[in-house]
């Protein structure tokens, strides 16, 4: 207990030392829950400060402004407002040619296995993934930062899993992201894991699985890459078999949305590459 009192302490002083001194009394006047993110911060730039990366600690100011700036109740403003639409749809597939990258993304199985997303190919056909498993043609990625934004996920996940339970040659991936540094302790995360086992199978035997799976870690950086802010809400990407986001999707799905992801979703599981770039750019044309 005195450990932990100390260690409590630094942190409370490397927090304080952290800011301009006409603002040394805002850590006695923050809500609990930021006081708390201070604490866990100021861990992070005294791991950086003994290592003497100036461009490191700029860039640890920088991410601790924005997440002291954007915070949960500025989430729930936005849902209240939108109801976690953050944008509709997209309405038609994204051209090859102007479709970004998913980043790279690590999950578990609540069984404890490992895997790598996007299962991808290069630009040359060869297996990308370790494990040099099917690489499947269309991959729905669906996102979710919180519970809550469950029912928002099935809506997207269910009719696409209806639609394309016969296909192998479609993923479906339901990633619930979990950044707590306590969640994160090996022993903690087993056991999560664990428990997580029993309510993961959807106890069928379709082509066609819905996967759920679990990614443990600081997920900043991830979220900055795919423009994420509001984490009540969910994010649904369609992925080619080349890892690229070909349509994207938020919130809760409407049924012209829905109907949108199934359409873009066949053309990825049965047109030809050449075909599928052709038809996309003359549909943005129009």
């Amino acid at each position: 207990m005195i450990g932990l009192k100390r260690i409590t302490r630094s942190s409370v002083l490397v927090s304080q030392s952290l800011r301009p001194k006409d603002k040394e009394d805002l850590l006695f006047v923050m809500p609990l829950s930021q006081h708390f993110f201070a604490q866990r911060a100021s861990n992070r730039f005294l791991d950086i400060y003994q290592m003497g990366n100036k461009a490191a600690i700029e860039k640890e100011r920088a991410r601790l402004t924005d997440e002291m700036n954007r915070g949960y109740f500025a989430d729930i403003n936005e849902l209240k407002q939108h109801g976690g639409k953050i944008a509709m749809a997209n309405k038609i597939i994204i051209p090859a040619m102007a479709a970004s990258k998913f980043p790279t993304l690590e999950v578990n199985y609540s069984g404890g296995k490992t895997l790598k997303l996007p299962i991808t190919s290069n630009e040359n056909g060869n297996l990308a993934d370790a494990d040099k498993s099917h690489i499947p043609k269309a991959t729905l990625l669906c996102l979710s930062f919180r519970a809550s934004s469950q029912a928002m996920i099935d809506s997207w996940s269910i009719p696409f899993h209806v639609a394309f339970r016969g296909s192998s040659d479609a993923q479906l991936y339901e990633i619930s992201f979990i950044d707590s540094w306590l969640l994160r302790r090996n022993l903690i995360k087993r056991l999560l894991l664990r428990i997580m086992r029993k309510s993961d199978d959807d106890g069928q035997n379709n082509a066609l699985r819905r996967q759920i799976v679990y990614s443990f870690g600081d997920h900043y950086y991830f979220r900055k890459e795919l423009k994420i802010m509001n984490l009540l809400t969910g994010y649904i990407f369609l992925l080619d078999k080349f890892g690229r986001i070909r349509w994207q999707g938020f919130g809760t799905a409407t049924q012209d949305e829905v109907s949108s992801l199934l359409s873009c979703t066949s053309l990825l599981l049965e047109e030809k590459w050449g075909s599928l770039c052709s038809r996309s750019a003359e549909g943005q044309d129009h």
